[in-house]
């Protein structure tokens, strides 16, 4: 890509919505759109999921380890679905010094990411991965008997079961715990997809075996893949939308 110009890329969407299997697919199908881009690493409390390393995925820290760097305004520190997470600015500012940055993972970060006034003069790419196609929800909202809040947890719910018990096997009561705060929590992340440049719909969450039980992603996967690369080298991509504040009330 040759852009006068370091962008930032950003990735959001629910929990198990599929971001970080289409960015593995992108590096995978696609490394001349990738290779050169550092990841954003943040700083999260949480425990690290099977394969995820320290440094490369995050900076796995205690919560008051991450807690004390609220008030120092070299950092963004914010609660994020009962986990405590934090962004080093000027960090971010570095690695933009040397190329293309990208971050994948939830719009509470991705707002930060689109208002910070010390990343205002920054290009950026922003795109939200969504769990349902605009013209899907205007179908379910003009049905009187179905509530959105509640289709759009149960949808993500069950996709975290699958992708937890993948991981896990048998889940305890916190991992069950865990799979609800995620899941109660994708509506209200749903409605900050006007904020992003586009929205791309896809139905092959992180639990869907679409994205590499085969050679090449199929389904939803593969169009996500191929809309996603088309942003990235700044072409037409096929498939993705853009939706209106009032979308989502």
């Amino acid at each position: 890509m040759n852009r006068p110009t370091a962008r930032l890329g950003i990735l959001a969407g629910p929990s198990c919505v599929g971001k970080s299997p289409l960015w593995k697919s992108i590096q995978r199908f696609h490394p001349e759109l990738s290779q050169d881009t550092r990841p954003l690493v943040l700083y999260n409390s949480r425990e690290p999921r099977p394969g995820e390393l320290d440094g490369v995925d995050y900076h796995f820290r205690s919560t008051d380890q991450i807690l004390d760097l609220d008030g120092d305004d070299n950092f963004v520190v914010m609660n994020v679905r009962g986990d405590t997470q934090a962004i080093d600015i000027p960090q971010l500012g570095r690695d933009l010094s040397q190329g293309d940055v990208i971050f994948e993972g939830n719009p509470f970060v991705a707002e930060v990411l689109l208002s910070h006034p010390a990343l205002e003069a920054i290009d950026r790419l922003s795109v939200f991965m969504s769990p349902l196609a605009r013209k899907e929800i205007l179908f379910l909202q003009s049905r009187p008997a179905v509530c959105m809040p509640d289709l759009v947890t149960d949808v993500m719910r069950r996709k975290l079961l699958r992708r937890t018990r993948r991981h896990k096997g048998e889940l305890s009561l916190p991992d069950l715990e865990n799979i609800e705060t995620r899941a109660s929590s994708a509506y209200t992340e749903l409605r900050k997809a006007h904020r992003f440049q586009y929205v791309i719909p896809n139905h092959d969450g992180e639990d869907s075996e679409n994205w590499d039980a085969f050679y090449y992603p199929l389904g939803d996967a593969r169009l996500a893949l191929a809309a996603f690369a088309a942003l990235l080298a700044g072409d037409a991509a096929e498939g993705v939308e853009t939706w209106e504040e009032s979308l989502l009330p």
